[in-house]
């Protein structure tokens, strides 16, 4: 049977004073040597710096224990092999960090606390040095550090900007290539950047975690939830989350760095969680550049974030997303878009021959979701090249200031979608080609707008639509050709009105 270490009970200082990052450190160290063992911390309040975890060893934290995490940088050297942002670099050791490891635990009733602060305001100083002289006059030792280790690190050159500031805060928690990880129960406050972030992991599972990072000032900027990347096998459930940046973003990697590491994120399941404050509820992207597919995500309630589901990416960053089931949720408050997919996430790229660096979105199933209070129901922008491709929605209820708009998209299906806006068209696409409108409808649609308009579209069904309420116009299409099938339309002053250019 694995031994439990009392922290408290080996002196830890539990008034939150002084520093127990070695005792920390040689306690792990000892568990491992006997085959691994439970770091127990008794209810107190107490400090560390960065923690480097091994094989077979469990953190538990009981109900009043708070462990939180130093401010001074310096901690959290030597600098180490870290994924940000999609990009592998040397820079500063995540304040819970492992490198080829399994079996590790981290749980329990208590609190850890990240501490990010003085990170953020440090990147804050940086950016404005950075935007007010265009470079860096007098960087401070640890950006000389982080220059001479990073020395051959190579980005796109839209990139480049960014390794400008020579200051990369360090993930909360971030295994690399690790092997059975469990994350459960715990309370996480104020991460310096993205707050659960396994790299290149297999059997991974977040359970009834709560995160909580500031949406407002003091704003922790960048600070995710769960972002797993490029890992297989990850089952998130029972979370609740409220951050200063998206609540759960699934990625694997950035341009040609996630296209060599190869490894797609996979198998993902995402059920049972309540998303606050965000700019997203479940985000894929924008690094997914290694690919992401077989991605469940269900029973969920996004309340007050920015997006509900976005899936981001852009010319150059490859990869492909696919088979995304996405189930039973409840929106409210959502302050942009309810569902965004984007392949022109950098607006001002061109079009290029299809090759490893032309993203793919395709065979994505939505169904059983409803909001109120959405400013618009949802965005898709394929590319010229490769258009969005097998999009599917099912019973959808949504009340919105704005409805559904979509440019450059194949093989697009509504079936029994019901969208109320405030103006404009509930459905208005461009460019599409093979869409099916199946029993969709308005219950209080907009005077003298269509409910679906069309421009420029191919090969389009309309059918076994019941129009409930009286409307204007049901179908505008301009350009495009129409099927009428089997419809109800006698409430509609003109059902279907059709424009050439």
């Amino acid at each position: 049977m694995a031994k439990s270490f009392d922290l408290k009970a080996l002196g830890a200082d539990n008034s939150g004073k002084k520093s127990c990052t070695a005792l920390i450190h040689k306690t792990i160290d000892l568990a491992s040597k006997d085959g691994g063992g439970t770091l127990y911390f008794p209810a107190g309040n107490y400090l560390t710096g960065a923690i480097t975890l091994k094989s077979n060893i469990t953190i538990y934290l009981e109900a009043g224990a708070t462990l939180k995490f130093s401010s001074d940088f310096k901690d959290y050297l030597p600098f180490q092999k870290v994924r940000y942002e999609g990009v592998f670099m040397k820079t500063f050791a995540p304040l819970f960090n492992a490198q080829n490891a399994e079996n590790i635990t981290i749980k329990g009733e208590g609190t850890i606390d990240g501490n990010g602060f003085a990170w953020w305001e440090e990147t804050k100083r940086i950016n404005a040095a950075l935007k007010s002289n265009g470079t860096l006059k007098e960087p401070t030792e640890l950006q000389k550090l982080w220059a001479e280790q990073n020395k051959e690190l190579k980005v796109e050159p839209y990139y480049e900007n960014t390794l400008k500031t020579q200051f990369f805060r360090p993930p909360f928690i971030q295994f690399l290539e690790c092997n059975k990880i469990n994350i459960e129960g715990i309370r996480i406050l104020n991460s310096p950047f993205w707050t659960i972030n396994p790299v290149g992991c297999n059997d991974v599972r977040i359970h009834g975690v709560t995160i909580l990072n500031p949406d407002k000032e003091p704003h922790g900027p960048n600070t995710d939830g769960i972002n797993p990347s490029s890992c297989s096998n990850v089952r998130i459930s029972d979370c609740f989350i409220s951050v200063g940046d998206d609540c759960i973003t699934i990625k694997s990697g950035r341009d040609f760095h996630g296209r060599e590491y190869g490894k797609a994120c996979e198998n993902i399941t995402i059920t049972n969680c309540v998303m606050l404050a965000g700019h997203g509820g479940v985000v894929i992207g924008s690094e997914m550049s290694g690919g992401v597919k077989n991605v469940v995500i269900t029973n969920c309630v996004f309340d007050g974030t920015d997006a509900g589901i976005r899936m981001k990416a852009s010319r150059g960053r490859g990869g492909v997303v696919e088979n995304i089931m996405i189930s039973n949720i409840v929106m409210r408050n959502i302050g942009r878009n309810a569902f965004t997919f984007d392949l022109f996430y950098d607006r001002s790229s061109k079009v290029e021959p299809v090759s490893e660096r032309t993203p793919i979105f395709r065979n994505i199933a939505i169904s059983n979701v409803t909001g109120r209070s959405i400013n618009k129901v949802g965005v898709i922008y394929g590319i010229e090249e490769m258009p969005i491709d097998e999009l599917t929605f099912t019973n959808i209820n949504m009340e919105a200031k704005e409805g559904f708009t979509g440019n450059l998209a194949t093989n697009l299906t509504f079936s029994n979608v019901d969208i109320t806006t405030e103006k404009g068209a509930a459905f208005e696409f461009t460019n599409c080609e093979k869409l099916l409108f199946n029993d969709v409808k308005s219950k209080k649609p907009t005077a003298d707008q269509p409910i679906i308009k069309l421009e420029n579209c191919k090969t389009i069904l309309v059918n076994n639509c019941f129009q409930k309420v009286p409307a204007s116009i049901f179908v505008e299409a301009v350009n495009s050709d129409v099927i009428q099938g089997n419809n109800f339309l006698s409430l509609v002053k003109t059902p279907f009105i059709k424009k050439d250019k």
